[in-house]
């Protein structure tokens, strides 16, 4: 039998709500493979514990986080703590600490989701961002210099180092090759003239050990347009920090909205946990009502079974969100539906035990 212990951190506001769906559904298929099982433990660590405690985490929460083979972590928000604050002193602590430095986001339109877009099939739109994660925009590097006086100077410096921006491109060239499909690159290399035109350089140069990938490379704000005008040229995809954290957001829109939309932060070597979240916010205003949409955490919940190595668990996962959206029946208000967030659960795990069952 394969234990994997997980590490959970539900968070604010819906975050232990919709955190406690995927969790449903990673029971569910432990039941249904005898030899597979999940030990869980909690930590209490987010806005809340910040407003009681002065801090995101306990001091020594990167050690106490060291031995889990996966964090599974809710929302992060709640009124009165700046959301520097918040990234800084936990999401970003984790991912910095444990060098997750590839952040995976799926843009799929899955059936029976709603895309904005008009007279666009939905395998148009089927992209997978690899955003890197560590440095770039949000390295934290910079000054405040002159604090509150007239000649006030900030400065926001963007890293780029060789190691980070090439294990990231040559990551993402690895996946292209493995699933059989392009690789796009999105930059600034015309304005940004050390950062990203460093970027397209290394771009280019690990490129030529791939000469089976097709690429293409374009410029962040004409890769937003042709992000709405011709999705379908979007395959998997390689950007930095910010621009891969804007244009995922865009993404989720054109996927059925922000209540779809998972993300996982991942150390490829395993030589710490990786961490896997719906990138929705923790929406304190609908906490405790159970009108949270749970599906985006119960994606990210597919992700981390892919991660595991049970890819065929986390395609089910996928296949009961799709069948439930079909359906139409089972959906909370942000869908147009009216049901809450454990009965969108408890659905989701009666689609995969009939999914089983069929194939039986």
């Amino acid at each position: 039998m394969s234990i994997y212990k997980i590490a959970v951190i539900p968070g604010d506001g819906i975050g232990p709500e919709v955190l406690q769906e995927g969790i449903k559904v990673l029971n569910k298929i432990a039941e249904l493979d005898a030899s597979l099982q999940f030990e869980y433990t909690y930590f209490p660590w987010g806005c809340e514990y910040y407003t009681k405690h002065g801090v995101m985490m306990d001091a020594d929460g990167i050690e106490k986080l060291q031995n889990y083979d996966a964090i599974f972590l809710g929302a992060v928000g709640y009124p009165g703590v700046p959301d520097h604050i918040s990234l800084w002193d936990l999401l970003l602590k984790i991912r910095k600490g444990f060098d997750q430095y590839i952040n995976i986001r799926p843009i799929k339109l899955i059936k029976g989701a709603a895309c904005p877009l008009k007279d666009v099939k939905r395998e148009d739109v089927d992209m997978l961002f690899i955003r890197e994660n560590s440095e770039g925009e949000y390295a934290g590097a910079g000054d405040w210099l002159f604090k509150g006086q007239e000649n006030e100077v900030v400065l926001q410096t963007g890293v780029f180092s060789r190691k980070g921006t090439e294990r990231v491109i040559r990551y993402a060239f690895e996946t292209a090759r493995k699933e059989g499909k392009s690789l796009t690159s999105i930059s600034k290399g015309n304005a940004l003239n050390y950062s990203m035109v460093f970027w397209d350089q290394i771009f280019e140069e690990v490129s030529r050990e791939y000469p089976g990938v097709k690429t293409a490379s374009y410029l962040v704000d004409a890769a937003a347009m042709l992000m709405i005008s011709d999705p379908k040229r979007f395959e998997v995809v390689v950007t930095s920090n910010l621009f891969g954290d804007i244009l995922t957001d865009l993404g989720a829109a054109l996927a059925g909205g922000i209540g779809l939309a998972a993300g996982a932060n991942i150390n490829p070597e395993r030589t710490y946990p990786s961490m896997f979240e719906p990138i929705h916010g923790s929406a304190p205003d609908i906490a405790g009502k159970g009108l949270a949409n749970p599906l985006a955490t119960i994606w990210s919940a597919s992700q981390l079974l892919d991660f595991l190595g049970y890819e065929q668990y986390g395609k089910l996962v996928l296949d009961a969100i799709e069948q439930l959206l079909v359906e139409g029946e089972v959906l909370t208000p942000d869908m147009k539906g009216k049901a809450s967030t454990s009965e969108v659960g408890d659905r989701a795990v009666e689609i995969i035990q009939s999914l089983v069952s069929l194939k039986a």
